[in-house]
């Protein structure tokens, strides 16, 4: 009898994404909270560990560019979204406020959704769009 071994099954591990700018990128996400080593701005790829086991990863377009070499940078919108949970409603106002203010941009102001959730977004050094929610009927912090 012929027995082929099974494959494992893949596992969803890392959210990766390629930047322009790796050091304005860490300093976005870092604001959000996210912790990278010291340093991590002179990598050419830097990994962060995410609540739950996952993680996630930026490459500079040019280290993409090292092995994809006709690799090119989409153009048009995000068709990914990154989402923070903010605790609270209010939790969710502060980040917005708090990002805003250090001269990232806005690209939702906070409002309350009609799917039960205090919302916001702010657009990374790329213009990736940033979610920041929490349930409402939550309380204020």
């Amino acid at each position: 009898m012929n027995s082929t071994p099974t494959a494992p099954t893949p596992r969803f591990d890392l959210i990766g994404l390629v930047v322009s700018d790796l050091t304005a990128s860490l300093a976005f996400y870092r604001r959000l909270g996210l912790e990278f080593p010291d340093g991590s701005e002179s990598l050419p790829h830097v990994e962060a560990a995410l609540p739950g086991g996952l993680r996630i990863a930026f490459d500079t377009e040019e280290t993409v560019r090292s092995f994809h070499p006709d690799w090119q940078a989409p153009a048009g919108g995000g068709r990914i979204g990154l989402a923070f949970h903010c605790g609270t409603p209010a939790g969710v106002d502060a980040a917005h406020q708090d990002m805003t203010a250090a001269g990232y941009a806005s690209g939702l102001k906070p409002f309350d959704a009609p799917w039960g959730q205090r919302y916001a977004v702010v657009l990374d050094p790329d213009g990736n769009g940033v979610d920041l929610f929490a349930p409402l009927g939550t309380a204020a912090e």
